[in-house]
């Protein structure tokens, strides 16, 4: 029927309820799950989830089991059993490494080993993707269409969902407008919306790049503390400011931004990374004890965009050589690495060192 949602539709509403502390029913293979983030989890839920009867299990990464000290049977996550005597403080406990340092015995901490884990990872990637800590308290429930249906929640087929998870997000051009700016008078400002109701993306164009020769080109991701803000943690707004100049001065190019904030974790998950980094740890143990990888941004997003608006080639203004690697694996040819050294502090050095060791960035 043309009035129901469709399987994208249904997925960005159980995001949406997920960020709201509303469960959400998954279900695959004749198996169905209740699951609900544990970073917005309330004691009422909880004692009504625990009605249903089966044990809840905390689902969390692999990455955050290993700062648990909890093994991961399942390889990429564990599924931690939730006794009956432990409440809410203690599920965001496990979730959120905030305290880890002035509270680090949590357990003993008991890991399920048996039985399929594959709804427990989906409704982590939900979780994760809805831009909430990677931590999903999951309950197995015997009937799920009828529990979804009597208490008006979201189910999600998951073996329906997979095919849409696992591919780009397709964005359509919403509008354009032109945008003098003091990089070059000549720009123009591209808003793309993906067909998946998730975040938009902007392309800045300056001047008029031909579509038949490589463009000078930067994909940047969001960042509100270095663009915005002028922080000195990161080398961020530096690299965007230059970018831009380089492009008015050459009279033509092309800068994505891509709304990725944090390397895809969000603003509010960022700033628990900083937090974690003012304890001593760098930015990429920051992340993982947050529960997320290295880098969670998508920059399939990126090629696709430079497609959309006809481009096939670019010299790309980038330090990271995994974009150059993202963009000709998605049929963009990268014809020359553009240096972007710009905007060490006394602030971001260990930021840059780590980015260089860790994460391969040519410094």
């Amino acid at each position: 029927m043309a009035l129901r949602p469709s399987i994208v539709e249904v997925l960005n509403r159980a995001r949406a309820d997920l960020r709201m502390g509303v469960p959400v029913v998954l279900t695959a293979e004749g198996g169905g799950v209740l699951a609900v983030a544990a970073e917005v989890l309330d004691a009422g839920r909880l004692a009504e989830l625990r009605l249903l009867g089966a044990q809840p299990v905390l689902a969390v990464t692999a990455h955050r089991a290993r700062t648990l000290k909890c093994a991961a049977y399942d390889g990429d996550l564990a599924r931690l059993r939730v006794p009956s005597n432990m409440g809410v403080p203690w599920i965001r406990a496990l979730a959120d490494p905030a305290d880890d340092l002035a509270q680090p015995l949590k357990g003993p901490l008991v890991a399920e080993r048996g039985g399929s884990a594959a709804l427990h990872r989906a409704a982590l990637g939900l979780v994760k993707s809805a831009q909430l800590l990677p931590a999903a308290l999951v309950v197995e429930v015997a009937e799920p269409g009828r529990l979804a249906a009597a208490n008006a929640l979201t189910l999600v087929d998951m073996a329906a969902a997979a095919p849409e998870l696992a591919q780009a997000a397709v964005l359509a051009p919403v509008i354009s407008a032109r945008l003098p700016m003091e990089a070059s008078e000549a720009g123009r400002v591209h808003v793309f919306r993906p067909e998946d109701g998730s975040t938009e993306h902007y392309a800045i164009e300056i001047g008029r790049p031909p579509r038949d020769a490589p463009v000078l080109a930067r994909l940047h991701s969001a960042c509100f503390t270095g663009d915005v803000l002028g922080s000195l943690k990161c080398d961020c707004g530096p690299q965007l400011r230059a970018a831009l100049q380089q492009m008015g001065e050459a009279g033509a190019g092309v800068l994505l931004y891509l709304n990725q904030e944090g390397r895809g974790i969000g603003l509010a998950n960022k700033m628990r990374a900083y937090s974690l980094q003012d304890q001593g740890f760098d930015t990429v143990e920051a992340n993982h004890r947050l529960g997320f990888e290295d880098d969670e941004r998508d920059f399939r997003i990126g090629a696709g965009l430079l497609r959309r608006m006809g481009f096939s080639s670019v010299r790309l203004l980038t330090n990271n050589p995994g974009k150059m690697r993202m963009l000709e694996a998605n049929g963009v040819a990268v014809v020359e690495r553009v240096p972007l050294k710009v905007g060490q502090t006394r602030h971001n050095a260990g930021y840059l060192a780590t980015k260089a060791a860790k994460s391969g960035h040519l410094l």
